[in-house]
């Protein structure tokens, strides 16, 4: 999968914001049913802590090992937070439905005091202390707050995720109860201190800069860190001889970067016990003895983004026909259904389809209906052309979306991506005449190079482009991340759907280094295709995602997230509303409110949560596809 920075950064962190979700915990009491919701698919190795040996070294492979074990600075990424969570302490964890649940392991409680001012009582557990013996405290709590809340710019945080509304922390009646208070509401309190650090890391700007980069001196969970050694690609983790809770079963957990191409034979040859893989390698995996494939969905999602900056997308009414000709429901099926989960489209973008609270709003942009999508980008304008020219590098549009390509096709037919279809000006593989003086090779590398070029530029010209009244033709720029197979082939697809109400598709391929930084966040695209992470805490997190850009002083917006540059002040209102909302029903109402709005902006179109496969050798007890639920390290082990 590809992870934008912000999915390194909040799989690093816990989380950063406020929303429904949280609400309910925050009144003080637990979520009642939803009608609407699909209970999440948590498909882990479960065995009871009798029946899981003691000792042993489990294995984890994963895509590298981190440049800090900070989880709150730029180049933390998720195998910081993997860290973070087996060796240091997380007051609120979260359950496989998405909602925050408190570890009694460092909580004896946690409540909401006083509204006015907002005042949260935390009452630690007495027996939890840090590796070097000092127990937990007020000034752990005060030395995060400190060092996070934005005051300081000597400490080099990446995100405030909160810490900015607090007033105060202090001790209340005993050393082993914190009192925070907020100087404005944040329903998503839960969120913070956690990972909580040590004052050793965070108390001064050089201890937090510096000091948790390659180690974690001061530690608290069931693990600490041993070892991070870059040059071997491990981080090894021993059993924390001060932990006072459940023992952990392993006496060492190994987290060993491991390429994603690597991890089937990885797994074959017992290098690794624990792996993510990826669809293309299932069946192979699947295939051998000792090993099982756990699945769910991802706890994040893949949406289009559409750039509303400008162009022809800075017309909501053509934002909306785009949103309306994507056969979302095919898109899922097509890459749901070969991982075994079923083709369920997202229809939120707040809440995912395996979190508590969910319910698809996507009826505010319409669904998929060509004609009506046709009808809108008449009324912006834009009228049905003659046929189109034929333009070097193009390829004709292929079926109707929904219908199966032809064997051959051009179009994007389950196999086939830009890439995979020759483009008009590149001559087929093998076509060039072996006469035997050499030039069989050249051409074939003639042909080779051709084909490269095709694979990071392609165009899905329709059989008609529509054409404004000055004649400019309805063309789009999509940018794809070119390392990233599954959303390249789901961008083939959606072009020939936009082709199929006459919108021609410019497809540039680009580097996962540069995709983000040189063309997302700074507006170099129409369209664009990537998975964004989701949140225990939506409506807090959302802000800066689809809150309305504003202009800075230099005349040029200032963005934060809301890389589709759309956005209402309805909706920042809803967010906001719906942030420090401590009642659940109102915070719901609230969030689902915002949700239909920006569906109806059409800055974005969710299409589906990607499958999360992760293989076990069959000897694993306690690990698999964890989806939104926090794993619990010191029950993972070895089955007796």
């Amino acid at each position: 999968m590809h992870r934008t920075p912000r999915a390194r950064r909040r799989a690093a962190g816990a989380a950063a914001a406020a929303g429904v979700l949280a609400a309910a915990a925050l009144a003080g009491c637990s979520p009642s049913s939803d009608a609407d919701h699909v209970p999440a698919a948590v498909d882990v190795a479960s065995a009871s802590r009798g029946a899981v040996k003691d000792g042993g070294t489990l294995r984890w492979a994963v895509d590298d090992i981190p440049g800090t074990l900070n989880t709150f600075q730029a180049a933390a990424d998720q195998e910081t937070s993997q860290i973070a969570a087996a060796t240091l302490p997380s007051l609120f964890t979260v359950d496989g439905e998405g909602r925050p649940q408190r570890d009694g392991d460092f909580l004896q409680s946690a409540k909401v005091t006083s509204t006015k001012p907002q005042t949260v009582v935390y009452q630690l557990n007495p027996k939890a202390v840090w590796s070097n013996g000092r127990p937990l405290s007020a000034a752990d709590f005060t030395a995060q707050w400190k060092a996070l809340s934005g005051a300081n710019a000597a400490f080099w945080s990446a995100h405030n995720a909160g810490y900015d509304r607090i007033a105060s922390v202090r001790q209340g009646k005993d050393a082993h109860e914190v009192e925070v208070t907020f100087k404005e509401p944040m329903a998503a309190w839960q969120s913070l201190f956690t990972p909580l650090y040590p004052k050793e890391v965070t108390g001064t700007p050089d201890a937090f800069n510096d000091s948790a980069r390659d180690s974690l001196k001061v530690s608290a969970g069931p693990f600490a860190v041993q070892s991070v050694d870059t040059s071997a690609g491990t981080a090894t983790l021993a059993r924390n001889p001060k932990w006072w809770g459940d023992r952990a079963k392993l006496s060492h957990l190994v987290f060993k970067a491991v390429p994603t191409a690597r991890r089937a034979a990885a797994l074959a040859d017992g290098t690794v016990d624990v792996a993510r893989i990826d669809t293309s390698a299932q069946a192979r995996v699947e295939g051998e003895r000792g090993i099982r494939v756990h699945r769910t969905l991802d706890p994040s999602y893949a949406q289009l983004t559409l750039n509303g900056a400008s162009g022809p997308l800075a017309d909501q009414r053509v934002r909306q026909a785009v949103a309306r000709a994507i056969d979302r429901q095919a898109i899922a099926t097509y890459v749901l259904k070969p991982a075994g989960l079923p083709a369920s489209t997202l229809g939120n973008h707040l809440v995912l389809g395996s979190q508590y609270g969910y319910r698809d709003d996507s009826s505010a942009v319409g669904g998929t209906d060509v004609k009506s999508a046709q009808a809108l980008l008449a009324d912006a304008g834009w009228q049905q052309g003659h046929a189109a020219q034929a333009t070097p590098g193009a390829k004709a549009a292929g079926p109707q979306p929904g219908k199966p390509a032809p064997s051959g096709s051009a179009s994007a037919s389950g196999s086939a991506s830009p890439s995979a279809s020759a483009s008009a000006s590149a001559s087929p593989s093998g076509s060039g005449a072996a006469d035997g003086d050499g030039t069989e090779a050249a051409d074939a590398t003639q042909s080779a190079g051709a084909a490269q070029a095709a694979d990071q530029q392609a165009i899905v010209q329709p059989a008609a482009v529509r054409t404004n009244k000055a004649g400019h033709p309805l063309a789009l720029r999509f940018v794809l991340p070119q390392d990233s197979p599954t959303l390249d082939a789901v961008g083939d697809r959606i072009a020939h759907m936009l082709a199929a109400v006459g919108v021609r598709t410019e497809i540039d391929k680009v580097s996962d280094d540069s995709f983000f930084h040189d063309h997302i966040a700074s507006g170099d695209f129409d369209l664009a295709l990537y998975d964004w992470p989701g949140s225990a805490y939506p409506a807090y997190d959302a802000r800066p995602v689809y809150g309305k850009p504003v202009p800075a002083a230099d005349g040029s917006l200032t963005v934060r997230e809301n890389y589709s540059r759309v956005g209402t002040d309805r909706i920042d209102q809803l967010l906001d509303q719906a942030g420090d909302e401590l009642d659940q029903g109102r915070a719901q109402d609230l969030t689902a409110q915002a949700d239909e709005r920006i569906w109806a902006e059409a800055g974005s179109v969710p299409l589906y949560q990607p499958p999360q496969l992760v293989a076990t050798r069959t000897s694993v007890a306690n690990a698999g596809a964890f989806g939104f639920l926090t794993p619990r390290y010191q029950d993972i082990g070895f089955r007796k």
